[in-house]
C-alpha cells in the first residue's frame, strides 16, 4: 500500500492535498511502465499536480522509452480515506468515452496511452494520457475575478465562446457509446433517468445528516416540469470552460468526463451557461464587474443552433436543473468539509448551497429578469 502522510482530517478533506507519496508512486510506476511498453523505460520526472481536484488525483510524468521522450499525465482514482465527493470512480469508463470521442469526432481531446483498471499497481485504477500545453480558466479564484480571460479583448473571448460551443456540438455528434453509459430503465426517458441518478447521489450524500429542503423542493419541481425531450446524445456532463485547455482561445483538450451521460443535448448547453453565471454572480456580489456579457444565455443558444443545426428546447427547465445539479454537488462538498472540521454545520442546511438565492429565484421563475 502507498505511504500515507499523517491522517489529519483537515488535510484529507482539502481538495488539493495528495494522499499518495511521490516516492512510492515513482517506485510503482518504475515497475509498471516497462512491463506496459514491453521494454526498458525510464521516468525522468514525477510530480503531483498542485491543481488536484476531488474527482481524481493528477500526476505529471516525464518518461523515456524506445528512444523517445513522452510527456504524460496520470489520472488516478482518489483513495477511500480522502472521503471522495462521488461514491464511485470508473476511470476505465472515462478512458473508453474519450477514446470513442477521439475516434468518431473532431473534438479536441488529449492523446490516450493506457487504461489500468487493476488497482494493484497504484492502489486504485488509473489511466495515462499525453500532456497538452495551454491555458485553463481558473476556478480558484474564479476566472471572472481577474484572469487571462478578463484581460482578453472581446474578439478573443468571442473566439473562445464559438470554438467551445462548436466542440460541445461535435461531442454531441458522436455515435452514442451505449455500452459505456448508464441507460434508462424500461419505460423511463433519458432525462428522467438523469434526475433519478442525481436523486440517488443526493440520498447517498445526505445519509446520516439533515437534508436540504431546497434541494428536495428542486427535485419535486424537476419531476413536475419534465419537458418533452430532444433526441438523446452523448453528453460531456461537465461542460464548462474550466475543463478545457485553450491555446489561442481555441480548445486543445477537453478534460473531466466523469459526469458523461446519455441524455438531451440541452444538459450540456445549460451547464455551460449556468456555471459561468455561478461565477459571475459571485463576482458581482464581491463588487467586481466580472464578465457580464460572456457566455450569455441567448448568445450561447443561438451559436449552438448555428453550428449544430439543432434548435434548443425548454432552456428555462435545463438551466434550473443545472442549478439543482450544482446544488447537490455543493451540498456534498460542504457535508464533507463539515465532517472533516473545515466548516461548521449551519442552522439552516440550505445555507450549505453557495448559490441558494440563485436556485430559489430560478424555481420561482424570477432569476433571469434580474440578469443584466
Amino acid at each position: 500500500m502507498p505511504s500515507i502522510e499523517s491522517p489529519d482530517p483537515s488535510e484529507i478533506a482539502r481538495p488539493t492535498s495528495s494522499r499518495r507519496d511521490p516516492g512510492w508512486l515513482r517506485d510503482r510506476l518504475d515497475d509498471w511502465l516497462p512491463a506496459t511498453v514491453g521494454g526498458p523505460a525510464t521516468i525522468t520526472r514525477l510530480e503531483i499536480a498542485s491543481a488536484n481536484g476531488m474527482s481524481s488525483e493528477t500526476i505529471v510524468l516525464d518518461a523515456q522509452w524506445s528512444g523517445s521522450a513522452h510527456e504524460l499525465v496520470v489520472r488516478v482514482a482518489p483513495l477511500p480515506q480522502s472521503d471522495p465527493v462521488f461514491p464511485t470512480y470508473d476511470l476505465d469508463r472515462q478512458f473508453r468515452i474519450i477514446e470513442h470521442v477521439a475516434a468518431t469526432t473532431g473534438a479536441a481531446v488529449p492523446p490516450l496511452y493506457w487504461s489500468e483498471p487493476d488497482p494493484e499497481p497504484l492502489g486504485a485504477p488509473f489511466f495515462v494520457m499525453g500532456r497538452i500545453d495551454g491555458l485553463v480558466p481558473p476556478d480558484v479564484m474564479p476566472y471572472t475575478f481577474g484572469s487571462w480571460l478578463t484581460e482578453a479583448d472581446d474578439d478573443q473571448r468571442r473566439t473562445l465562446t464559438e470554438t467551445t460551443i462548436a466542440t460541445v456540438a461535435m461531442i454531441h455528434s458522436a455515435p452514442v457509446p451505449k455500452e459505456s453509459l448508464d441507460l434508462p430503465c424500461p419505460g423511463e426517458t433519458p432525462l428522467a433517468a438523469h434526475v433519478r441518478r442525481l436523486r440517488e447521489f443526493y440520498t447517498w450524500s445526505s445519509a446520516g445528516r439533515a437534508g436540504s429542503p431546497l434541494i428536495e423542493r428542486g427535485f419535486d419541481w424537476a419531476m413536475a416540469h419534465l419537458p418533452d425531450e430532444s433526441d438523446p446524445v452523448l453528453t460531456w456532463g461537465d461542460a464548462r470552460i474550466g475543463n478545457v485547455i485553450y491555446r489561442d482561445f481555441t480548445p486543445t483538450a477537453v478534460l473531466d468526463w466523469e459526469m458523461a451521460a446519455y441524455g438531451p443535448r440541452e444538459l450540456d448547453v445549460a451547464w455551460l451557461i449556468f456555471l459561468h453565471r455561478f461565477f459571475q454572480d459571485l463576482t458581482e456580489m464581491a463588487g467586481m464587474p466580472g464578465l457580464p456579457d460572456f457566455l450569455a444565455r441567448d448568445d450561447v443558444a443561438a451559436t449552438y443552433t448555428r453550428v449544430s443545426g439543432h434548435e434548443l428546447r425548454d432552456l428555462d427547465f435545463y438551466l434550473t436543473y443545472a442549478a439543482l445539479i450544482h446544488a447537490v454537488v455543493m451540498f456534498r462538498i460542504q457535508s464533507r468539509a463539515i465532517h472533516f472540521g473545515q466548516a461548521e454545520q449551519p442552522d439552516d442546511t440550505d445555507d450549505m448551497i453557495m448559490h441558494r438565492a440563485t436556485l430559489e429565484a430560478m424555481l420561482a421563475g424570477t432569476y433571469w429578469e434580474n440578469v443584466r
